[in-house]
């Protein structure tokens, strides 16, 4: 990475794609900070509370955080759904003021693979197959280049390949 311009590396997609496993991943390759939508709602106590006005809260504080980052020069992974070009747009414009390399990654999954997936509790995210299902008929597909990896077709270790690679372009 070029150490003199920090990247927002924004990883989204739909719940249960395996979005977090792999910005952690990569957050842990590049030893960067790495904000997510679950974490930060578990921390500011709003569990439970998808309300429109909760999840641009939340978008919100992502935002503050990631802007505290790239404005101290670091490189930001932000992991979300981002499934509005609404929740997108603060991003790629907080890209813009810092100078930053906006680097959007889709991580995707087969219907089958995450319904098997979102049927076993996991640590942050609350979503199940319904929360899915309804994200899946709001999505609206990003007009920016993007990396897209498959979480139920391609390994780890080859999505974190990938990612380096086109973040590194």
């Amino acid at each position: 990475m070029n150490p003199e311009r920090p990247k927002l590396i924004l990883i989204f997609g739909l719940p249960g794609t395996g979005k977090s496993t792999l910005a952690a991943a990569l957050a842990n390759q590049l030893g960067v900070d790495h904000l997510n939508t679950d974490m930060v709602r578990e921390q500011l106590g709003k569990r439970g509370q998808y309300r429109e006005g909760d999840k641009q809260f939340i978008y919100d504080e992502l935002l503050r955080l990631a802007a505290a980052g790239l404005e101290s020069g670091n490189t930001i992974i932000v992991d979300g759904t981002f499934f509005k070009s609404s929740l997108r747009a603060p991003f790629i414009l907080l890209a813009k003021r810092t100078g930053a390399a906006a680097k959007w990654i889709q991580v995707c999954a087969s219907g089958e693979v995450v319904k098997e997936r979102v049927s076993k509790k996991r640590k942050y995210s609350e979503a199940d197959y319904a929360v899915y299902m309804k994200i899946a008929s709001e999505f609206e597909p990003l007009e920016d280049s993007s990396l897209i990896v498959f979480s139920d077709r391609e390994g780890l270790d080859e999505m974190i390949e990938k990612s380096l690679s086109y973040i590194n372009q």
